[in-house]
């Protein structure tokens, strides 16, 4: 018998486990990446298994116990990465509408974000990389940064929401009720800022 084969690379899949909510690595300001090396190419590929597996529009390397200033997005068939993300607000319109998180599974509560932001930072090489998102990505743009501040989308909510959001968490199967839970010790009052 006689035929020929082709050889192809298979990339594997490089899926992590994602920190729940109550994972104190939430809660940690990330450093600064300063060197755009394999490690961190091998760090975006599994923010982008991970998110494409768990069906989400973005992830944070905190939220994959990572404590660096790195995330991933898949917003209206738009998917990539950002390095050192730093958010610019071009105006002041803003959008309330529903917002949910992996490290929250299951869970949506109506979010205050601002409609229209640019993102500034780099790609995993280190080139200067912008990202100009409005609505659904403006939106995805500002939760995932949140999470390299160490800010969960929740301590957004206004009071009243922030205590029915806690009462819903607190009655889910993957909550861990051993875990104190804190509020971010970050600015997150202020609802929107520029770094």
């Amino acid at each position: 018998m006689t035929g020929q084969y082709t050889l192809r690379k298979v990339s594997t899949l490089s899926i992590q486990p994602i920190r729940i909510f109550g994972d104190p690595v939430l809660r940690t300001a990330a450093e600064e990446v300063d060197t755009f090396d394999k490690e961190l190419r091998n760090l975006v590929k599994d923010l982008l298994d991970t998110m494409r597996d768990e069906g989400g529009a973005g992830l944070a390397a905190p939220q994959l116990g990572v404590g660096k200033r790195v995330f991933s997005f898949d917003v209206d068939d738009v998917v990539g990465h950002i390095v050192n993300p730093v958010l610019e607000f071009p105006d002041e319109e803003e959008q309330d509408g529903p917002e949910g998180c992996l490290s929250l599974p299951g869970l949506y509560f109506d979010t205050i974000r601002r409609q229209n932001v640019v993102a500034k930072g780099f790609n995993e090489y280190g080139d200067p990389l912008q990202i100009v998102g409005t609505g659904l990505m403006a939106r995805c743009l500002q939760h995932e940064t949140d999470h390299l501040d160490g800010i969960i989308f929740i301590d957004r909510l206004d009071s009243e929401r922030r205590k029915a959001a806690m009462t819903e968490i607190q009655a889910q199967d993957w909550y861990n009720e051993d875990v104190k839970v804190k509020v971010t010790p970050h600015d997150s009052k202020g609802v929107f800022f520029k770094r």
